[in-house]
């Protein structure tokens, strides 16, 4: 029982450190300062995770700390490394899909995306058409662990998928982890219209939110009884970026 119980605590304090690591800019301590600086330097961003998550911030691993790193989310840190806007300047965004998953069929995924860009559509001034050529702005794919980005997969659970920022190059760009369960129905898996609307807007230049209720919070909501759809924060933020959608945009879309 004390080996049992010994692993499972190593295991737990290796998850918190490098959660923190990933998602909030944590730098161990190295040297002779170790022992005296860490506890303080940890405590101080398990605060920031909790209040970012909307939790008691009393620095300490409990169990709600604990749930709220254990749920599925995305790759991207919670903490902006920058404040700069980043934004696409054209009004039409052209994506393509360069490789398919092996849990779904194509015209299955087609729809998850033509769905889920359709939802940020309805909310500013850009329109988003999937072609075939290698030029498109946005290049979608599904993946497994390393897949030469520095940003590789975990396998199943943990993080489903991650994107970038508008930009040249990998701009843009958004990755799903090939192993997880996705699914397109109300069954029990990884529900491949929440997690790419959420991606879609890092995609559009939108950080993570602190917001619960937002599409943009860091862990996904696969709860389907309610039709999916932006929160007024991810309303508010993206239009920020982009403007409102004119009447005359409604007509022609």
């Amino acid at each position: 029982m004390t080996a049992v119980f010994c692993v499972c605590s190593l295991k737990l304090v290796w998850m918190k450190q490098v959660y923190l690591e990933k998602f909030y800019n944590f730098n161990p301590v190295t040297g002779r300062q170790k022992r005296a600086a860490e506890p303080d330097s940890f405590k101080a961003k398990l605060r920031e995770m909790q209040h970012f998550f909307g939790l008691e911030e009393s620095g300490d691993v409990d169990p709600q700390t604990i749930a709220a790193m254990r749920r599925a989310r995305c790759g991207l840190s919670d903490v902006e490394p920058f404040r700069r806007m980043m934004r696409w300047t054209n009004r039409t965004l052209t994506y393509r899909i360069s490789r398919l998953g092996s849990k779904l069929t194509a015209a299955q995924v087609r729809t998850a995306f033509r769905q889920a860009w359709k939802l940020w559509a309805q909310a500013v001034p850009l329109k988003f058409r999937r072609q075939r050529r290698s030029d498109a702005d946005i290049v979608i794919s599904f993946n497994n662990k390393d897949h030469e980005d520095g940003s590789p997969f975990d396998g199943e659970g943990g993080i489903l998928a991650h994107a970038f920022f508008p930009g040249s190059g990998i701009g843009g760009d958004v990755h799903f982890d090939d192993e997880e369960a996705w699914t397109t129905t109300n069954a029990k898996g990884c529900n491949l219209l929440a997690v790419p609307v959420h991606e879609f807007g890092h995609s559009l230049g939108l950080p993570h939110s602190s917001d619960p209720g937002a599409i943009m919070f860091p862990a996904y909501n696969f709860g389907m009884h309610n039709v999916l759809q932006l929160s007024f924060q991810d309303v508010k933020d993206i239009q920020e970026i982009y403007g409102m959608v004119s009447s005359d945009t409604k007509q022609n879309s």
